[in-house]
């Protein structure tokens, strides 16, 4: 049954790299509507970047989230009886929004040092194509390519 239209709510640009990107993620970082401290974790960690890496800590973030972005994911689809993991091309809001989810849950899972840290560790890391992000999108290709004989359920 079609329901319409969704709405996005346009986020405003942060403050300090007028980047709606940064706004989006700072929004993914925060906890319990505590958006001055995830502010506080993603400048930490973009300085941090800034000092490892001696390069502009926006381009590195874009280019890490592009990295860590999935093309392809298997959704599962009923028919007859049977249930079929479908590969389905991944739309733009939604292929932002696995890659951030994918870096952060990764800082999240290391232990012992702060989340600036480990945050900035993860970014570097997805920047070069590394790290558990970009494999959590690795994985989820080869589950999409090895489902292709399923791809014609995709309507």
């Amino acid at each position: 049954m079609a329901r319409g239209k969704i709405s996005r709510h346009p986020v405003d640009p942060d403050a300090l790299y007028n980047s709606e990107l940064v706004s989006k993620f700072t929004n993914y970082v925060m906890r319990k509507g505590k958006k001055s401290v995830a502010r506080k974790i993603v400048y930490g960690a973009f300085s941090i970047i800034e000092k490892e890496t001696k390069q502009n800590p926006l381009e590195v973030f874009e280019k890490a989230i592009e990295n860590a972005a999935p093309l392809l994911e298997v959704r599962s689809k009923r028919v007859g009886g049977a249930t079929y993991q479908v590969p389905v091309e991944v739309k733009g809001n939604r292929k932002i929004g696995l890659a951030s989810r994918w870096i952060l849950n990764a800082a999240r899972a290391k232990k012992g040092r702060a989340m600036q840290a480990k945050l900035a560790e993860e970014l570097i890391a997805a920047y070069k194509n590394e790290g558990s992000a970009v494999k959590k999108k690795e994985d989820t290709h080869r589950m999409a390519e090895a489902n292709r004989a399923f791809a014609h359920f995709a309507w």
